[in-house]
């Protein structure tokens, strides 16, 4: 290992010092530390989608942090080491590479990457296409991991007009809906069948939403801004005048 990070890993070790170290490094658990590294996660990719580099480096700092935090209190548990860990995801990539690390050569397959990974899957006693995707997911990644699991084995509309038309169904279940249990369930259904048409156009639900939440935020706030310089205030405006607002501030920033 190199000398920062022994360095790092001796950081922790004194932070989760029961005698010694930090009260609140102390009293964390994996279950209360999991939400901190989905959120560092979250702040990497911010970082990438901003081209920050100097926060990036910053926000996977953070992110390896969570790592040796998750592989300390495992070695305390005398489960495993962050030696482990780094083995671990070493040996996975070579053999997930053999075209790279191994005796086949060439340029890997359509499709073999996938496959290598429902091999590790069925070793490790997975006995369904759906084992192994994480239920701790965002909502819109995991369905599109779902239905691309489902598509591998043959469970697929051949084309869009499937889907398009289980959408337009979906919607009128979700009109009919009398009850707030069955508004959630066909709300869902509503938007799963969203990520599937979408999926079928080559583009990721996670990354378009996200794009979708940016352009309103950014409309919204030249909604504001506009209002605010013609001496109103928006939230005072009734609809018709909010949506001249909107359709100046499309005109303005699109």
């Amino acid at each position: 290992m190199t000398q920062q990070t022994d360095r790092l890993l001796s950081i922790m070790a004194r932070l989760r010092d029961p005698e010694t170290g930090c009260e609140w490094d102390t009293a964390q658990s994996f279950a209360t530390i999991a939400p901190y590294t989905i959120e560092e996660a979250y702040e990497v990719a911010d970082a990438i989608e901003r081209s920050d580099m100097n926060d990036l480096r910053g926000e996977l700092g953070d992110l390896l942090f969570q790592v040796v935090f998750h592989a300390r209190m495992a070695e305390e548990a005398g489960d495993f080491t962050y030696e482990d860990v780094a083995r671990t995801i070493s040996d996975k990539m070579e053999a997930r590479h053999p075209h790279i690390f191994g005796d086949e050569g060439g340029v890997m397959e359509d499709g073999r990457w996938e496959d290598l990974k429902a091999a590790e899957r069925a070793a490790g006693g997975a006995t369904s296409t759906m084992d192994g995707v994480a239920a701790a997911l965002p909502a819109l990644l995991r369905s599109e991991k779902l239905q691309k699991r489902a598509a591998r084995v043959g469970f697929e509309w051949h084309d869009t007009k499937g889907p398009l038309e289980k959408l337009r169904e979906e919607l009128g279940e979700l009109e009919a809906a009398q009850t707030e249990e069955e508004r959630l369930m066909e709300a869902g259904d509503v938007l799963f069948v969203a990520v599937n048409i979408v999926r079928r156009y080559g583009v990721d639900a996670e990354q378009a939403l996200r794009a979708s939440n940016a352009k309103f935020e950014t409309r919204f706030r030249k909604m504001e801004e506009l209002a605010s310089a013609d001496g109103e205030v928006f939230s005072e405006l009734d609809l018709n005048r909010q949506e001249s607002y909107w359709q100046r501030a499309k005109r303005a920033t699109y």
